[in-house]
């Protein structure tokens, strides 16, 4: 993987993370204050399923 495509890559996450707050600010308040009161196990398991889900469309769609 070249640093362009990895900069690339990175940008589209910031681009994709950013939105929230920038069109619904409230929503994305009320979403983060949901988030933070749930369990760490609760927590744990979504950031793993997400790292997985990415993992699995970068296989995919190498």
């Amino acid at each position: 993987m070249t640093t362009q495509v990895f900069i690339m890559a990175l940008a589209l996450v910031l681009i994709v993370e950013g939105l929230g707050p920038l069109l619904a600010p409230q929503k994305w308040k009320k979403y983060l204050l949901e988030l933070s009161s749930q369990n760490q196990n609760v927590l744990r398991r979504l950031g793993g399923s997400l790292v997985t889900a990415g993992i699995v469309l970068l296989i995919i769609f190498q």
